[in-house]
Order: structure tokens, then C-alpha cells, then sequence
């Protein structure tokens, strides 16, 4: 940070990865990225375990070598540059910090690296532990903090030395829930403040949207959409996007109608009505909603258009409301809130608004596309 407290100018204009590959024998991490992140961006690499998002991370560290493709710093070429000479901060899932060393050697250690003086070295740590509010333990050995503060000293440590960019793989996975969301709010106002370019890895769909400026959503190591939170969440451009940021219900129908910006689905007992722009417009399709706006009725209410018949499963009581699950009658399971309570076994009927429902067209390959949606569900229970 700048001596006046705004946020320091960043170190370049632009990040670019070209063509990114990463192969291990016959087996593609990562294929082809392209991305471009702007200076002073926030960038969360999101996708399930196995999706490509921490070799990426290792590309940029220079921990692992491309197959083929470029990383490029402006005009700088970087993937070619030693890992040490990036001048870029890392900040791990296991903290990585170095036992025997206080709190303040710890920070402290990439500078005594680069030989910075020992006044310097002293102001710099005081400053970065005053970030992460740890200037009282300064003197502390990690065994002797909570996993919270070691997180912190890990991101103090990362960011002490002004690095180029700032590299963060799921740092919060081992945090407890409370944690988690407090060091969320902490990390964005460290990087509100200091301005850095930050490229941030996790599977969280909660914690990439609350984070990051935009998002680089990966499967099989391939880009599927990159975008703005509000971007991805509000309109993602594929089932598996969709799945991956809360399109938990999922039903495969076909194109009735369509009316200038709606278009008419059915299958079975089920008929829907979608409104938007650029709506499938004849064949199989395949219907996607989000539990919260899949809301339950009563048995009694009237039949028609975005409404379903469903028979009660599984009932959650979740403070503002209940998480319901169902089974329509051709064995569909449905996810929805109900502000009321209902029993299992009991008949409801649930309905959603037009507009909150998204449809895509059926790709050919059935299977994939459900293991697809199925891999991107997981773990992402709204």
C-alpha cells in the first residue's frame, strides 16, 4: 500500500494465458486456456476437485511447466521464467509455515530472501502483520496460534514482499464454517486495500461469488464460462455452469411452442413455461432450476403451467425455511424451500417463475451430461 493508504499501483496491465496446456501421459489437466486477468483483478478459478483449477495455479507459480501454450506478463513472457524470479506470492492450503520461526521471521522470510535490510525488513512486517491484525503475536511461534491466524500469517507472509501477483489455492478448506466466512470478508478487504492481482482457487461456489471481480468456471481442464459473478450465477451458459452455481433441479423435456421470448416444455405430467431471450427452440431440452424457486404449494392448488406434483421424501428444517425433497410421479427428484412444514409421504405441489427457469438444449451425448452435472452438483448443496 502506497504511504497515503490508497492502494498501491499494480505491476502490470495485463496477465495473459495463451493456449495453456498441462498433459501427464495420456491424461490433459488443463487444455487450452485462454484467459486474460487485468491488473489489480481478483480472479477465482472455480470447478470441482480434479477440474484443472490448482494446475493452473502451479502453471502460474511456475511449480509445474507447460506442455504447450505461453504465460505472459504484459510483454514479458513468464513461463520461461524460474519460479523464484516471478516475484508472485503464494498462499497454500496447508499454510506451509515454517515451525521453528516466530510469527515475524515467518512474514519476514522472503524478504531476508531478496536481502532486504533489517529496518526495512522490521517496518514491512509490522505493516503486513498490522493488516492481518497478528502485531500482538509477533512473537509466537505457528503451533501456538488457532488455524485462523496461521491462514493469516500464510497470507501476511504472501503479500509482505508486494508481489506481482498472489496466487491463493483453497486457503480456507481447512478452516471451520464460522472461520471461513470471517477470513472471506478479511481477504476481500486485504485485497480491496492493497490493490494486488489476485488469481484464487477453490471448489466454493459461495466463496468464488462473495470474492472474486470475475470468474473462470473449469471441467476436464477447459474453460466453460467466464464471467462476472452476477454473470455467472444469473445466467450461466451451460448445464453444468448451472449445476455447478445452484441449479440443483434438473428435468429432461421437449419443446412444445415458443412465443416470441417463451417457449413451452413438457414431458410426463410435467408442463413448463420459460421466459428470456434466446430460449432452445424446438427438440429435447433440458430444464434447470434452483431449490429457492422451486417454492412448495399445497396439493390443493390449481394445476397448470410451472407447477408440479410431487410426493414428499426428505424434509430440512433451515431457519427461514424448509428444504424439501420430492419425487414427481415418473421418478424425477426435485429440490425446493417451503416457508411452511410439510411431512414425508405428504402430496405438494411445487411451482417456479418463468423467468427463473433455464433451459438448454439436450446435447447428444446423455450420459456425459449427466456425469457433467452430476461431477458440478457435488458438494454444491444450496
Amino acid at each position: 500500500m502506497s504511504s497515503d493508504g490508497n492502494p498501491r499501483q499494480t505491476a502490470f496491465e495485463e496477465l495473459v494465458l495463451d493456449g495453456l496446456t498441462r498433459t501427464f501421459g495420456s491424461y490433459t489437466a488443463v487444455d487450452g486456456l485462454n484467459a486474460t486477468i487485468r491488473g489489480g483483478e481478483f480472479v477465482a478459478l472455480l470447478g470441482p476437485s480434479g477440474c484443472g483449477k490448482s494446475t493452473v495455479l502451479n502453471l502460474l507459480a511456475g511449480l509445474l511447466e507447460p506442455t504447450s501454450g505461453s504465460i505472459w506478463l504484459d510483454d514479458e513472457r513468464v513461463d520461461i521464467v524460474q519460479s523464484e524470479k516471478r516475484d508472485f506470492g503464494m498462499v497454500f492450503q496447508n499454510y506451509a509455515l515454517f515451525p521453528h520461526l516466530t510469527v515475524a521471521d515467518n512474514v519476514g522470510f522472503g524478504l531476508a530472501v531478496r536481502k532486504v535490510a533489517k529496518p526495512e525488513r522490521r517496518r514491512r512486517v509490522r505493516e503486513a502483520l498490522e493488516l492481518v491484525q497478528l502485531v500482538d503475536q509477533a512473537d509466537k511461534r505457528p503451533a501456538q496460534l488457532s488455524g485462523g491466524q496461521q491462514q493469516r500469517v500464510a497470507i501476511a507472509r504472501a503479500v509482505v514482499t508486494e508481489p506481482r501477483l498472489v496466487l491463493m489455492d483453497e486457503p480456507l478448506s481447512n478452516l471451520d464454517a464460522k472461520l471461513r466466512l470471517d477470513m472471506r470478508t478479511e481477504i476481500r478487504l486485504l485485497h480491496q486495500k492493497l490493490g494486488l492481482t489476485t488469481v484464487y482457487v477453490t471448489h466454493d461456489q459461495q466463496e468464488a461469488l462473495s470474492l472474486a471481480d470475475r470468474l473462470i468456471v473449469l471441467l476436464g481442464g477447459v474453460v466453460q464460462q467466464i464471467g462476472t459473478p452476477q454473470e455467472i450465477y444469473q445466467h450461466p451458459q451451460s448445464p453444468y455452469v448451472a449445476a455447478f452455481v445452484g441449479y440443483r433441479n434438473r428435468l429432461p423435456l421437449t419443446v412444445a411452442d415458443t412465443r416470441s421470448d417463451t417457449t413451452r416444455v413438457r414431458g410426463g405430467d410435467v408442463e413448463l413455461l420459460a421466459a428470456g431471450a434466446e430460449l432452445p427452440q424446438h427438440g429435447e431440452v433440458v430444464a434447470m432450476m434452483r431449490a429457492e424457486d422451486l417454492t412448495v404449494t399445497s396439493a390443493d392448488s390449481p394445476r397448470g403451467p410451472n407447477r408440479i406434483s410431487m410426493t414428499v421424501r426428505v424434509v430440512e428444517y433451515q431457519g427461514n425455511h424448509y428444504a424439501v425433497e420430492g419425487r414427481t410421479a415418473s421418478g424425477s427428484i426435485l429440490h425446493a424451500h417451503s416457508t411452511f412444514p410439510v411431512r414425508p409421504g405428504e402430496d405438494v405441489t411445487v411451482a417456479v417463475d418463468p423467468e427463473r427457469l433455464r433451459l438448454y438444449a439436450a446435447p447428444d451425448g446423455t450420459d456425459d451430461i449427466d456425469d457433467q452435472v452430476a461431477l458440478a452438483a457435488e458438494g454444491q448443496r444450496i
